[in-house]
């Protein structure tokens, strides 16, 4: 095997177990790519494929479950507040930068879903500090057709503190609408480290809260980024990925849309279309490893787009913990 994998328990601030798990190349890495999952999911199984497809390109790859997620101790998927979440994907991350081998190495977040969420995140507690992110169909927006009324919002959070860790939340079969191929999707399915079932009452209103923050401060990104959306994303709404595009205040920022896919890019398509996506994802690395850091404040002068006609779309289904061939937008001050 031309890749090496470790994994390893760390505790946290709150004296929480979590798993950790790295895919290291044979030779010196390129860069250190750190993975921040989606919402229910876990490394170990479900990010091998982007840990391993990384690391034979030369990357170093870092994944991290969340509290509560996968193989890391507490309640399942119970997120008590979204922003422990960051501080120890910040704690673990920065402490692996540290270390000698990897001082000197660039540094790039990696995120799915609500991964996205917490990448955007992790950037804005140290905004220099980073030199890039991979952003995979983001939670960073509330679509405006899935939106809460404020007066569901307000009861919800009336009891959010008395039933916490209800499973209450109405949803659909996320797994059914995010991943295409049918194989793959019984393989997901099959992954006990999968949350499954109903969201809790507490995390549902933390990601909306969350998302509903993050909509209302994305002119504050400003490291350079790749978004990647499928157009028939029935999960999180394209239009997420184009807000940020939009609003991020980054010099460096591109932006790639993928007519007939669905949500899950990197593990739910067929393998043409998940070849497609990772050489679109390690070009864009290979092209910043090297590249001339870009001062945030400075503008960007190149915007480039190609559109293809799209498909017929597919329905939209209505999620509150779901939020909910190409075409290609591009920034640089190169």
């Amino acid at each position: 095997m031309d890749v090496q994998y470790h994994e390893e328990y760390v505790k946290n601030s709150r004296g929480v177990q979590l798993f950790t798990c790295r895919w290291l190349p044979l030779s010196s890495p390129k860069a250190l790519v750190f993975l921040c999952h989606g919402y229910g999911m876990e490394c170990s199984n479900f990010m091998k494929g982007v840990g391993e497809k990384l690391a034979r390109h030369g990357y170093a790859v870092f994944g991290i479950d969340y509290e509560g997620h996968g193989r890391s101790m507490g309640a399942r998927c119970y997120i008590k507040r979204f922003d422990n979440i960051v501080h120890d994907c910040s704690n673990h991350f920065k402490s692996i930068c540290a270390q000698e081998e990897y001082r000197e190495h660039r540094r790039f977040l990696y995120g799915e879903s609500m991964g996205g969420a917490v990448a955007l995140l992790t950037h804005k507690k140290d905004p220099s500090f980073w030199h890039g992110a991979v952003l995979v169909a983001p939670m960073c927006k509330i679509s405006e057709k899935v939106k809460p009324h404020p007066i569901v919002i307000s009861m919800l959070t009336q009891v959010e503190d008395v039933i916490p860790k209800w499973k209450i939340v109405p949803t659909k079969d996320v797994i059914n609408a995010a991943f295409k191929d049918p194989t793959k999707r019984e393989e997901i399915r099959c992954n006990k480290l999968i949350y499954q079932q109903k969201p809790r009452l507490k995390t549902a209103l933390e990601m909306l809260r969350t998302s509903m923050d993050l909509e209302d401060s994305l002119n504050e990104v400003t490291l350079p980024f790749f978004v990647l959306h499928g157009e028939a994303d029935t999960v999180t709404d394209p239009e997420v990925s184009r807000a940020l595009y939009q609003r991020a205040s980054s010099a460096d920022k591109t932006m790639k849309l993928y007519p007939g896919m669905w949500h899950g890019l990197t593990a739910g398509e067929p393998d043409d279309n998940i070849e497609v996506v990772f050489s679109d994802i390690i070009s864009w690395l290979d092209r910043h490893v090297d590249a001339p850091l870009v001062p945030p404040s400075a503008k960007a002068v190149v915007a480039v787009t190609v559109q293809k006609k799209p498909p017929k779309a597919r329905s939209r289904m209505r999620y509150l913990c779901g939020l909910k061939g190409r075409s290609l937008c591009h920034h640089s001050s190169t």
